[in-house]
């Protein structure tokens, strides 16, 4: 069992498939022990937080029911299998399917399970390299929605925007999806298409967008220099948090050293997140060694620390953090751990605000368990699940300056970095 922390499928044998009449009883046996599990897990996991005047404390509920009399689900599964006019689901998508409802019942848009394929298409993309429109899809106030899309990727160059709210997908309504249905609809195939109806903020009607699936290889960072005067400015691009990003970044501060950067400007536009690990990493190049980059706030108040453990070489560089609504889970863990050391000053616009800590537990049966565990809080002591980041120097980019290929905000950044 391998647990990674949030910001490959294995082999599995398929179990036979029972015959009618005893089918559902032995299969209903498998259900019932899984849905005992989450019920106790329910009960003593069902959680909350809150402020006690100096941190945010994660607090077990008591107000869950003791008994529940389980024969609603095996009556439910026997009149689907007795009455049902199409094909009824296979013992195995029973399965699934009542764990899925079971873990869905946390009401958290972020804890889900995974089937072995939706387990697959999760691993992949932390690694920079899967087929589909290239965009990071999250959940706000029930609806749908683009957290980032990824720079050159078809959702990119569509022109989604973060968040556009995702109302359907080839037609169908995503009223009552998860995001990992959403994902798994929206993910196929390189060369197919997809249509996605979006209601987006100042348009009065949703619209439809035709995007055609790509293979989405992305590195997770990018550098240049720009000259402004006679300064030499370095632009550091992070578009997520994945499994190559700290070595890249390394990579990237020694090219800035070796330059002799007059400053540096950290874009985290975008940027969904990813690996905690790998921001705390990249937050070491600023803060110094032992301080605390983000904390994690568990239940019954406890809490787990993250220290920085670099070399702090960026720690006495002028830099600017450029954020906006996509800039979401690892990538405002560290832009607040840098503001708030005062290492950096924030400038855009509000972060997403999704400020919780997913571990992923595989299954020995197959598929995997994505669960909240805990809301994770800056230096300062905000809480980014509740607030997000909002900037020191608020600069917005409308639709019609990408439309036209004008960044203010990085303009603005510059402006102000050479002051």
């Amino acid at each position: 069992m391998e647990n990674n922390q949030i910001s490959g499928e294995s082999a599995q044998t398929q179990p036979p498939v029972p015959k009618k009449g005893l089918a559902w009883r032995v299969w209903a046996a498998a259900v019932l022990l899984a849905v005992i599990s989450f019920s106790a897990g329910y009960q003593t996991g069902h959680k909350g937080y809150v402020w006690n005047g100096s941190t945010y404390q994660v607090v077990n509920q008591s107000s869950v029911p003791k008994n529940v009399d389980y024969n609603l689900l095996w009556d439910a599964m026997k009149v689907v299998d007795s009455k049902f006019i199409g094909k009824a689901p296979t013992p195995e998508q029973y399965l699934y399917g009542a764990v899925k409802g079971a873990v869905a019942a946390a009401g958290d848009p972020y804890t889900a399970f995974f089937e072995p394929k939706e387990l697959e298409i999760f691993n992949t993309d932390l690694k920079g390299n899967f087929d589909g429109i290239g965009a990071e899809i999250g959940k706000q106030n029930g609806n749908i929605v683009i957290i980032a899309p990824l720079d050159g990727t078809p959702a990119s160059r569509a022109g989604l925007r973060p968040k556009d709210i995702i109302m359907k997908v080839d037609g169908a309504s995503t009223a009552d999806w998860t995001t990992d249905e959403a994902v798994d609809h929206i993910r196929g195939q390189r060369g197919t298409k997809v249509v996605l109806t979006i209601a987006r903020e100042g348009r009065l009607q949703p619209f439809d967008l035709e995007i055609v699936r790509d293979q989405i290889v992305i590195k997770s960072v990018k550098w240049d220099f720009k000259q402004v005067g006679s300064k030499r400015i370095a632009v550091i691009t992070i578009s997520r948090f994945g499994e190559d990003t700290v070595p890249l970044f390394q990579n990237a501060v020694n090219d800035v050293i070796t330059k002799s950067a007059d400053g540096l400007i950290v874009d985290l536009r975008n940027n969904p997140g990813g690996y905690l690990q790998s921001a705390v990493d990249v937050a070491s190049q600023w803060v110094k060694s032992g301080d605390v980059v983000v904390k994690e706030a568990k239940s019954q108040g406890s809490e787990q620390v993250y220290t920085a453990s670099g070399l702090n070489r960026l720690g006495g560089m002028k830099t600017i953090v450029l954020i906006n609504g996509g800039s979401a889970s690892a990538a405002e863990i560290l832009a607040g751990a840098l503001h708030d050391h005062g290492k950096a000053t924030l400038l855009g616009e509000k972060s997403f605000g999704k400020g919780s800590v997913q571990e992923l537990v595989n299954l020995p049966e197959g598929g995997a368990v994505k669960v909240t565990v805990a809301k994770w809080i800056t230096p300062g002591g905000k809480n980014l699940d509740k607030d997000g980041l909002n900037p020191d120097i608020p600069v917005k980019l409308t639709e019609d300056d990408a439309k036209a290929n004008k960044d203010p905000q990085m303009d603005k950044a510059l402006e102000e970095i050479t002051k």
